[in-house]
């Protein structure tokens, strides 16, 4: 069987996947402690609760997008000839899974408690003995405790998720743009949740329940772009923009290089992403067919070579020789949407 050949980032992708690797590591040390924090001065507030279960699933994104960079590493062996660069779409897939299936849990919990009048109590705690400027062993109320454990967990997420939307762009991972609009799902949340803490110190009983259930809407709409994003992307949707929202040009360069080759009348290319890399097939057209074989087969092979060098996303394309390329067969998606 033959084996595809392995794939070999540019220098300066290995540079910003370095550090995209490392932000995420960095990312999970910083949610260990939110989440501790959180859970430490959680008490009776559902707004607390569903904050607290949100940063806890925050840490899938990273976690799968770890796991998959050790997958895709492995070179195409006899049983996966092709590799496993498209494990990183079933990363996509799972952790956009897990956000909507908890964003509808907490959605549930916070709305029943919302319909059912409960009415929260957040009453006073005693601060350490070992705080500094005399604050130690004195009774506070204890939403000022949540508060300041909210006010934490809205930092990290806010300059870890900035960084992370550039390298996504940088290198087109799309778990890594999916983690970072989680990171910033985590902000509003606490934005969100310190609203609802506050609203009932002020005696809002609905405040706490409903910055719930709107935490909540937020984190589902995040999980159904990401989770219909990964599924087009499994059922070979062609190449799209890192926010998966707009068709990438990348079909287009291609085609401009097999038109730009003196031999090719026309040409035409199929493509589909396995992670942040594209492979796919080309069309070409010969202007002659009077050539030897090996003629041809030298031709192909520049080809393919071009595509390759075309940019650094294109990982193999399949250069075929065909006698006319049937415009029936090649729908544009504007195309296709208005029929």
């Amino acid at each position: 069987m033959r084996l595809r050949a392995p794939f070999e980032l540019p220098e300066d992708k290995q540079r910003d996947l370095a550090r995209a690797k490392r932000l995420e590591w960095w990312t999970l040390g910083f949610l260990a402690t939110i989440v501790a924090a959180m859970y430490l001065a959680m008490g009776g507030s559902q707004a607390m609760k569903t904050a607290w279960i949100e940063d806890v699933l925050s840490m899938v994104p990273p976690v799968l997008f770890l796991v998959a960079l050790r997958q895709r590493r492995k070179d195409p062996d006899a049983w996966y000839p092709y590799g496993r660069r498209r494990v990183v779409l079933l990363a996509f897939l799972g952790a956009s899974a897990a956000v909507v299936l908890v964003g509808l849990f907490v959605l549930y919990d916070g709305a029943t408690k919302l319909l059912a009048a409960e009415h929260p109590t957040i009453g006073t705690v005693r601060l350490p003995p070992w705080l500094p400027f005399g604050a130690g062993g004195r009774d506070v109320w204890a939403g000022w405790v949540m508060v300041a454990a909210l006010v934490y967990s809205i930092v990290p997420p806010v300059v870890l998720g900035r960084m992370k939307l550039r390298l996504a762009e940088d290198v087109h991972e799309k778990v890594l743009h999916a983690d970072a609009a989680m990171n910033k799902a985590d902000w509003m949340t606490g934005t969100a949740a310190v609203a609802g803490v506050v609203g009932v110190g002020l005696g809002l009983w609905w405040a706490d329940a409903a910055a719930a259930v709107a935490i909540s809407a937020d984190v589902i709409w995040d999980g159904v772009k990401n989770l219909r994003g990964a599924l087009a992307d499994l059922m070979d949707r062609r190449p799209t923009t890192i926010e998966g929202d707009e068709a990438s040009d990348l079909p287009d360069r291609l085609r401009d290089v097999l038109l730009g080759l003196d031999w090719v009348a026309d040409a035409d290319v199929r493509l589909r992403e396995e992670g942040h890399v594209v492979s796919g097939e080309a069309f070409v057209v010969p202007r002659s067919w009077d050539l030897r074989a090996d003629a041809l087969v030298d031709r192909l092979r520049e080809a393919g070579d071009a595509l390759v060098a075309a940019d650094w996303r294109v990982y193999e394309v399949v250069v075929m020789p065909v006698r006319s390329l049937a415009p029936q067969a090649f729908v544009a998606p504007e195309d296709e949407a208005s029929e």
